[in-house]
C-alpha cells in the first residue's frame, strides 16, 4: 500500500511552525512525516536550522499515526553513531513503530562547520556504511541485551548495549542517488531513499539494490523503497514559479552541492539560476492534477512511500489543498 507524507523543511522554517504542519498533515489523511537535518539552511536570508531529534519528540507528542523520520541525517561527522543509535532508539521506545532514520553521507554545508577533514565522496559513502553496522549492531544488542563492540576503518565501540530500546528497531534509510550506494544499500540498509529522477534512472537503482539485498539474504520486495519529491503549488502558476526561484533555487542548480559549504555561495549561485533551469526536475503548477500525474508516475514504478515537499511557504494552504484534491485521487 502507498503511503504518501509531508516534508518539513527545516532549511524555510523555524520548529514550531513545522510541528504545527506536521500535526496538519495529519489531520488531513498524510502517512508520515520527515525533517531535514541542517545546521546550515541553502539560503542565508529568512533560513533556518533545527535540529531534527528534539523535533521528532515534539511531533511525536502532538500525533499519533504518522511514521516520523529524518530525510536525512548525516551518522558520521556531527554526530557518533553510537549516540545516533542511542537517540533513535529512545524515539522508537517514545512512539513505537512510527520511526525512521534516514541517513546519508553528508554536505560540507552542514558537517564541515566542524573545522575537520571534509573527505571525497568514496571515503563518505564508506563512513556511512560503518556507522550503519555500528548503528544496526547497537539496535540489536538493546533488543538481545547482550553487549557488542567494533573496530573499524573510522570508528571504534567498546564493549556496550544500548539499555533502552522498543521491541522493534527503528527503519535504517539510506539516501542515494548512484548505483554502487542503491548496492550497497540493500545489503546493510532496511531500505532506500531517492529523489524524483527520469524513470530509467530509478528502475537502474533499483535494480541495483536488488542485488545487494539478495546478496544480504534479504527480499528487495518487502523493502521499503522511498521518493522525495519536490514541487511547487501555488495559486497561480506564476507565484509557483516565484516560489520556486526565490525559496528552491537549488532546485535548480544542475550541479553536485555537497561541497558548497556556506549559505552564502548558494546565495550567489542562486542569481545564475533561470525557470527553464527547473525543467524536469521541479513541477510547478496551480494545477493540483499535475502534480497528482507526476506522483501517479512514481508510484506506478513501485515506490511504496513519496513523500512531498512544497518548496514554497504557502505550507497549510498546500497541506489542506492536497489533503482534499490529491490524495483521494491516488491510485495505490
Amino acid at each position: 500500500m502507498l503511503k504518501i507524507g509531508y516534508k518539513a523543511s527545516a532549511e524555510q522554517f523555524g520548529p514550531r511552525d513545522l510541528v504545527e504542519y506536521a500535526v496538519l498533515a495529519e489531520e488531513v489523511g498524510l502517512d508520515s512525516v520527515w525533517i531535514s537535518d541542517h545546521f546550515q539552511p541553502w539560503r542565508h536570508e529568512g533560513g533556518h536550522a533545527p535540529q531534527a531529534l528534539p523535533w521528532l519528540a515534539a511531533v511525536g507528542e502532538r500525533t499519533s499515526r504518522v511514521l516520523l523520520g529524518t530525510s536525512v541525517l548525516t551518522p558520521t561527522f556531527r554526530y557518533n553513531p553510537a549516540v545516533l543509535a542511542q537517540a533513535f532508539a529512545t524515539l522508537g521506545s517514545l512512539y513505537p513503530g512510527r520511526i525512521a532514520l534516514g541517513v546519508g553521507s553528508g554536505e560540507a554545508l552542514n558537517e564541515h562547520i566542524l573545522g575537520t577533514y571534509w573527505p571525497e565522496a568514496p571515503e563518505r559513502i564508506n563512513r556511512m556504511f560503518e556507522a550503519i553496522d555500528i548503528i544496526k549492531a547497537l539496535f540489536r544488542s538493546g533488543i538481545e541485551g547482550k553487549d557488542v563492540k567494533y573496530r573499524g576503518d573510522f570508528f571504534q565501540l567498546e564493549s556496550t548495549r544500548l539499555w533502552t530500546m522498543a521491541e522493534q528497531a527503528p527503519e535504517i534509510l539510506v539516501a542515494t542517488a548512484g548505483p554502487i550506494t542503491a548496492r550497497r544499500t540493500g545489503e546493510h540498509a532496511d531500505g532506500i531513499i531517492t529523489v524524483g529522477a527520469p524513470l530509467e534512472k530509478i528502475s537502474g537503482l533499483f535494480e541495483r539494490f536488488a542485488v545487494g539485498a539478495r546478496k544480504a539474504g534479504r527480499d528487495p520486495e518487502t523493502m521499503p523503497k522511498v521518493l522525495q519529491l519536490h514541487l511547487s503549488w501555488a495559486q497561480s502558476d506564476e507565484e509557483a514559479l516565484a516560489n520556486a526561484m526565490t525559496e528552491w533555487p537549488n532546485g535548480g542548480m544542475k550541479f553536485p552541492k555537497a561541497d558548497i559549504r556556506s549559505p552564502h555561495d548558494f546565495a550567489q549561485m542562486a542569481k545564475l539560476v533561470r525557470p527553464e533551469d527547473f525543467a524536469g526536475r521541479l513541477v510547478i503548477s496551480a494545477d493540483p492534477d499535475i502534480h497528482r500525474r507526476e506522483i501517479q508516475r512514481y508510484a506506478d514504478l513501485g515506490f511504496d512511500r513519496i513523500y512531498l515537499h512544497n518548496v514554497g511557504r504557502n505550507q497549510r494552504e498546500w497541506i489542506e489543498v492536497f489533503g482534499r484534491e490529491v490524495l483521494p485521487k491516488i491510485v495505490r
